[in-house]
């Protein structure tokens, strides 16, 4: 279980993006939506480890994440907003190189850990080919193969859809949920589609703040002969 309390970030600039965010997301899919500069961004790059919140507290599997920070990345798989690759290093080498920097270390059990990870996101066909060849779409395949190395408890994935066209949408959907059933997976985006269809609960951020949390259809009904 991942455990937020009370978390707060505010920038140098006096930008509060993140204000007295309090969650608790057991396994499954939880979204979280939002319009751009919503804060869900600075929420997921502060989860992730990738900077410190000025107030609050996240635990995930009691770990306290902000004091042990590295004890929650051998647990975490990550897929940042703008996911970018080395040039011409093919997806296999690059999976590999990945893998490694994981700490996969034994050489058989690490092949198979890259060979069946393409598989899964169906890049499999294409793993000699230079991952900054491809498609947009092909790109956050195989931004949620790394993310998958190491079996991660943890998975964050930000705005994985934006900018794909509705066949890659549908194929990167399928692929979140295989994976999402036995771990705590958080998906950010300002798509509605994507929380409709994927999560069983989500909340919406506004202004860095929680404004409504429950199951899409809660909160859809709430809105019955209202718009």
């Amino acid at each position: 279980m991942l455990q937020i309390k009370n978390l707060s970030k505010t920038y140098a600039n006096g930008v509060k993006a993140i204000d007295n965010v309090s969650l608790n997301l057991d396994h499954g899919m939880f979204g979280l939506l939002g319009p751009n500069g919503a804060g869900k961004s600075s929420l997921m790059r502060t989860i992730a480890t990738l900077q410190q919140p000025d107030d609050g507290s996240i635990v995930f599997d009691e770990i306290n994440v902000i004091k042990n920070p590295q004890e929650l990345r051998l647990k975490l798989g990550y897929l940042p907003q703008d996911f970018d690759v080395y040039p011409r290093i093919s997806a296999q080498d690059l999976l590999e190189h990945m893998a490694i920097l994981k700490g996969l270390n034994n050489k058989k059990e690490r092949k198979k850990a890259v060979e069946g990870l393409l598989y899964q996101t169906n890049l499999y066909q294409q793993r000699k080919k230079a991952v900054s060849s491809f498609s947009g779409g092909m790109k956050q395949r195989f931004g949620i193969a790394q993310a998958l190395l190491g079996d991660p408890q943890l998975i964050i994935v930000d705005e994985p859809t934006a900018g794909l066209d509705p066949e890659e949408r549908n194929r990167f959907h399928n692929l979140l949920s295989d994976i999402g059933e036995n771990k705590v997976v958080i998906l950010s985006t300002h798509i509605v589609d994507d929380v409709e269809e994927l999560c069983s609960d989500f909340a919406i951020l506004a202004d860095g703040a929680i404004q409504v949390l429950g199951t899409p259809q809660e909160l859809t009904a709430q809105l019955n002969n209202k718009v």
